[in-house]
């Protein structure tokens, strides 16, 4: 077998795309023997390119959903894991795509997405193909990323959500997902059922169930990245978990196992990868993770 590599690369998008996607994450991994990988809920919508071999999905986060190989995926939120299959080879490109950005680069709100995956060119025809087949054919990662920018780029409308809603989806990422649905109602001027109903329309979840997501990627990248003396009882306690036994409780319902289960068996993933999100964010030639340190978020006002 050949020796492990990674090799992870991250940049801005072009300044018209940074309202919609927070960074591009260029992946390669060789080396690593064939298994099945997690692709587990998060802030953002899954959008990935892969160059070479399909995305295998051989269990979908619905399980009414049949598996699919796909070139470039697309799928809305979700709130349980999809299991890929991979010959322990990997490359590609992964949009962070946020939810904000599904009106203006595909005319939907991301709601329409939830819980579903899709090959980009069956959501925008010629120009989710188009983008597959210039990755394949350009080599560097400077350049997969302007193919990107270039592409994406004719897609971007002036679609948006609501600022009602814009603030609510905002203010959950930016608390770490510890925002109560009352303070939101309250900011926004709407009932609790009238912005739990709009937000599912937009987003295809409640503010709780997107509350509970956002915590739980926060805790997973914590658990991940962080020195191995910090304890899943600490990671519960900076998230706003009750406790451990409730961290385990979301684990296992959001990744279908424990947080042991997954940071032992799991490959690496672009999901994983440190750094800070859209127009300060540097190319970032990454071979090893990085520790990641978690900061205090303002929770943004709403204009």
């Amino acid at each position: 077998m050949a020796e492990r590599y990674e090799e992870w690369v991250a940049a801005a998008p072009a300044p018209p795309l940074r309202p919609f996607i927070e960074r591009y994450c260029g992946y390669r991994l060789t080396g690593f023997p064939p298994a099945l990988h997690r692709g587990l809920p998060s802030r953002h919508m899954t959008f990935v390119v892969s160059i070479g071999d399909d995305i295998d999905v051989v269990a979908q986060t619905d399980p009414a959903q049949s598996p699919r190989r796909y070139g470039c995926v697309l799928s809305g939120l979700q709130a349980s894991a999809a299991l890929i299959s991979h010959g322990g080879d990997q490359e590609g490109v992964a949009v962070e795509l946020t939810p904000l950005g599904s009106r203006a680069l595909f005319g939907m709100p991301a709601g329409e997405l939830w819980n579903v995956s899709v090959e980009l060119a069956d959501v925008v025809g010629a120009v989710g193909r188009e983008l597959w087949e210039r990755l394949q054919d350009t080599a560097g990662w400077e350049e997969r990323f302007a193919v990107c920018d270039a592409v994406l780029g004719r897609l971007a409308g002036d679609g948006g959500s609501a600022p009602e809603l814009r603030f609510a989806w905002e203010a959950v990422v930016a608390s770490g997902g510890e925002v109560s649905v009352r303070d939101l109602a309250d900011e926004t001027g709407w009932s609790r059922q009238h912005l739990a109903r709009r937000f599912r329309g937009e987003f295809g979840l409640t503010p709780k169930l997107a509350a509970r997501v956002v915590r739980f990627e926060r805790a997973r990248q914590m658990l991940r990245l962080s020195p191995p003396f910090v304890s899943i009882a600490q990671v519960a306690a900076v998230c706003g978990y009750y406790d451990q036994a409730h961290l385990n409780r979301d684990f296992a319902a959001l990744a279908g196992c424990t947080p042991t289960e997954l940071l032992a068996g799991d490959v690496p993933s672009v999901q994983d990868r440190p750094g800070g999100p859209g127009p300060s964010l540097p190319h970032d030639h990454t071979h090893q993770p990085n520790h990641h340190h978690n900061r205090g978020l303002a929770v943004p006002h709403l204009p």
